[in-house]
């Protein structure tokens, strides 16, 4: 609710869980993620001023810059943004873009969602400002279209070549579902998460940074993969359209990074649907089986594994109760996702916490999680 004494607001705004569908949704396919019950939480209220006033009370900082001139990605003082800082300024500028009154705002960001955990604080960042703005203003967005203008800040602003997932699943979560969501069509419906299970995150503690990493590499090999496809199979559009026989058949002609992240996108759009016909049968253990088909996938074809995350699969895998486990986001380190037995969660968090201290002498942040609503002005 808002406050109409001091006009001011609280938005909390879920990070996420991609349970199956990693890499794929820059490719047109399937995704299955929930949002959790870890998120940001922003409190604002107009500014006299007209300038954009965030405090982020986890790091300690402040930055205030002008909607007059967020293109230079500069505070008032002529400072280049903090990297935290763009995602919001980047919200701002696409919301601006499309023609929607964005205002100055005082406003203090916290979060209890482990950052660089691979559980999406940038999107949920995002999703959150876009809430806010709208609270305070007099438009209205469906929430397709905030997550679509969520993203394109990222892709566009900030400089991820991020796909719609992310932001999608911020926006849009269903308490105790996951999402079925067609990126490329953009419909989606909730999928029952199954009974007697739990979704345990295993934070590696192993930071990752997208815009340094190898991420865009791998938009990019996509795309190259698609282009050579297209030249016997010109009516390929993305690699959601290719089928095992015909990217087998056009291994010749393409380099083998490029054939294996291929290969890692096809198979996953094949897996995803499939995962969620099992979810609304409440076959957990088949689908925690394909959980673990595709950690093996992402590994090994897509490379986007380490070594740390490669042992907290390794451990749950053995660990009774764990039906599956995977990497989750976009790697290069980052948490795994695991579903487990509910009877045997705590045993399990319990040795995989000790396990994967011996192993790596790193202590994991290990915890359970529920799916969540989407982001939302609370009271």
């Amino acid at each position: 609710m808002q406050d109409q004494a001091s006009n001011s607001i609280k938005v909390v705004s879920p990070g996420r869980v991609n349970l199956l569908g990693e890499h794929v949704d820059y490719n047109d396919g399937w995704v299955l993620p929930i949002a959790i019950d870890k998120a940001v939480t922003i409190k604002a209220k107009p500014a006299a001023d007209g300038l954009i006033h965030i405090f982020a009370r986890d790091l300690d900082e402040n930055v205030t810059f002008n909607l007059t001139s967020l293109e230079d990605k500069r505070d008032i003082d002529g400072n280049p943004l903090p990297g935290w800082a763009t995602y919001p300024a980047g919200v701002a500028w696409s919301l601006c873009k499309h023609g929607l009154k964005v205002d100055g705002i005082d406003s203090v960001l916290y979060s209890d969602l482990p950052i660089g955990a691979g559980l999406s604080s940038s999107a949920a960042v995002e999703v959150g400002f876009a809430v806010i703005w709208e609270a305070l203003s007099s438009w209205k967005l469906d929430r397709m279209t905030m997550a679509r203008y969520c993203q394109e800040a990222e892709v566009s602003y900030v400089g991820v070549n991020c796909g719609l997932m992310d932001q999608f699943a911020s926006a849009n979560g269903v308490a105790g579902h996951a999402l079925l969501l067609d990126t490329r069509t953009l419909v989606w419906r909730p999928v029952p998460l199954p009974a007697g299970t739990v979704i345990v995150i295993a934070d590696s503690r192993i930071k990752h940074k997208l815009v340094d990493s190898a991420y865009n590499t791998r938009h990019d090999e996509c795309s190259q993969a698609v282009r050579i496809l297209q030249t016997k199979y010109p009516n390929i559009t993305a690699l959601r359209d290719v089928t095992p026989e015909q990217l087998l058949a056009m291994q010749a002609q393409m380099p083998e990074n490029v054939f294996r992240r291929a290969r890692h996108i096809v198979s996953e759009c094949q897996r995803v649907p499939r995962a969620a016909a099992m979810l609304d049968a409440g076959d957990s253990v088949g689908f925690g089986r394909l959980m673990f088909e595709t950690h093996t996938s992402l590994r090994d074809d897509y490379e986007v594994s380490c070594k740390e995350l490669d042992i907290l699969v390794d451990l749950a895998f053995h660990i009774p109760g764990c039906l599956g486990a995977r990497l989750t986001g976009a790697g290069f380190g980052g948490s795994t996702a695991n579903l487990v037995l509910e009877n045997n969660a705590d045993t399990f968090m319990e040795q995989l916490r000790e396990g994967y201290r011996a192993a790596t002498g790193l202590e994991a942040n290990i915890f359970p999680c529920t799916a969540e609503d989407g982001a939302r002005v609370v009271g």
